[in-house]
């Protein structure tokens, strides 16, 4: 990878992956690119946006002559797409733009690769495609070639995109590859998500709202070891491929929350059960081996040690989540960082 795009590169996993890309490969340049939407968060590259290998462009991907233009001036070898409306909460509420986003802004960009070609185009997916698993189905997991069963608008936009990614590699040729992501971990991540929402309303010694009874179980993977495996992917992965990214590291929800609390050192008092989500599914387990064999790549993080330097992350940085929530974070772009923002 010489030339890479980074879409959602401001996002959680986006902006990580930025970083790891750029620890990792001393001759690669990145071209990113984010619409700054709610989720994106030029505090997560304020150490990397004066890098001279990276330049930073605010474009939305559902902007067709946008992602062109961008295309034809930096003529990319890879594409990396993050970009995603991905809380399952926000597409109950709104649908429509989860299908807009992670289905037609895919198209977009696999457009651009047909109009500028690339040599691998890499679609960023989730386990959530596959539904769900029941919590007594001990041993069972699911692998790349387990059916589809989306559960809500979200993984079902989600599995939409792989298809469609996929399709354009058989028609058309472009060199194509897919990753299913655990539910990933750590620092700078939007705290609508389970983790850091629960951290920070611990440290506010505020109720912690957890859906249903709290039996639902999640493979987690840290953000270190998921960027590490899209790496593996895109770089060694067979082009029309899908490879799942998971640890093995099943817990459910009211475990998880009962470490945070006492890694803070808060009582579990603070647990507030409420009314289920709809469509919640019970529990996600994915089989990596196919990872494993074909690239090489293993999750090489301790849980446990990496779980709680993610909660203290959090409780040192109690600003960087300030800024969120008083909405400061929206307006970085323009006043700290107007200079490396490029237009199209």
């Amino acid at each position: 990878m010489k030339r890479v795009v980074v879409t959602g590169a401001a996002g959680f996993i986006g902006s990580h992956f930025t970083k790891h890309l750029l620890q990792s490969h001393s001759d690669v340049n990145i071209i990113c690119i984010d619409s700054l939407t709610y989720a994106g968060n030029f505090d997560n590259l304020k150490g990397e946006i004066k890098d001279p290998r990276l330049i930073f462009y605010k474009a939305d991907i559902l902007n067709k002559r946008e992602i062109f233009e961008i295309f034809s001036r930096e003529n990319p070898d890879t594409v990396i797409n993050f970009a995603a409306e991905s809380h399952v909460d926000r597409s109950i509420k709104d649908p429509e733009i989860f299908m807009n986003t992670n289905v037609m802004g895919v198209q977009n960009l696999l457009e651009a690769c047909r109009e500028c070609p690339v040599e691998r185009f890499h679609q960023i997916s989730t386990d959530e495609v596959y539904g769900d698993l029941t919590l007594d189905s001990h041993g069972k997991l699911f692998s790349e070639n387990s059916i589809l069963a989306p559960s809500g608008v979200y993984s079902a936009s989600k599995a939409s995109a792989d298809l469609l990614a996929l399709s354009y590699c058989k028609t058309y040729g472009i060199p194509v590859t897919v990753s299913r992501g655990a539910n990933t971990y750590g620092p700078n991540q939007y705290p609508e998500k389970l983790i850091p929402l629960m951290i920070y309303r611990a440290m506010k010694n505020k109720s912690l709202p957890l859906y249903g009874k709290g039996i639902n179980v999640r493979d987690w993977i840290s953000v270190k070891d998921h960027c590490r495996g899209i790496v593996a992917v895109a770089e060694r992965g067979r082009s029309g491929e899908i490879y799942n990214i998971g640890c093995g590291c099943e817990i459910d929800n009211i475990t998880l929350v009962k470490r945070i609390l006492d890694i803070l050192g808060k009582p579990y008092s603070l647990i507030e059960f409420v009314e289920d989500r709809k469509g919640h599914d019970l529990r996600y387990a994915m089989d990596s081996t196919k990872a494993q064999k074909e690239i090489g790549w293993k999750a090489l993080d301790d849980f446990d040690e990496t779980f709680e330097k993610t909660v203290k992350w959090y409780a040192e940085n109690k600003n960087w989540s300030e800024k969120i929530f008083s909405g400061e974070y929206l307006k970085l772009y323009k006043t700290d960082y107007s200079e490396y923002v490029l237009s199209v």
